[in-house]
């Protein structure tokens, strides 16, 4: 049952991701350019919605999908990794047009460079498994 649940949630939301059209790389270029508010708009809308959520599920104690409640352990700040993971994660996203979601539409609506970027991405979070042991905690 959670396998189903998964997946259809994983379905509404790369439905929504292409509805939005949050996986173009054209929305992508004209949010770094400043020429539109399209994708800002999406991004607050799900900064917004995420926020009424977490409010909500604190509110009425709404438990997890195996009847667990929701534990919310805030991650201490550490800037430089965040300043520096930030900084790459945005070159990227700039440079490729696509950021982790939206390559799996890339690929799903058979675009070349989709697959690229996948084994891409796919490669860094290989090499982050690798040298995570190595980083300070």
């Amino acid at each position: 049952m959670k396998l189903v649940i998964t997946l259809l949630l994983g379905f509404c939301f790369g439905s929504l991701l292409i509805a939005t059209q949050a996986y173009s790389w054209f929305r992508i270029q004209e949010m770094f350019h400043f020429d539109s508010f399209h994708m800002y708009g999406v991004l607050f809308s799900a900064i917004i919605t995420a926020s009424i959520c977490l409010i909500l599920i604190k509110k009425f104690k709404i438990k997890t999908i195996s009847g667990q409640n929701v534990v919310l352990n805030p991650k201490k700040l550490e800037w430089k990794a965040n300043i520096i993971g930030g900084i790459l994660f945005g070159i990227g996203w700039g440079l490729t047009g696509a950021c982790s979601a939206p390559l799996y539409i890339l690929v799903g609506m058979h675009y070349k460079i989709g697959i690229s970027l996948f084994l891409g991405a796919m490669t860094g979070v290989l090499l982050f498994g690798l040298v995570n042991k190595k980083l300070p905690k």
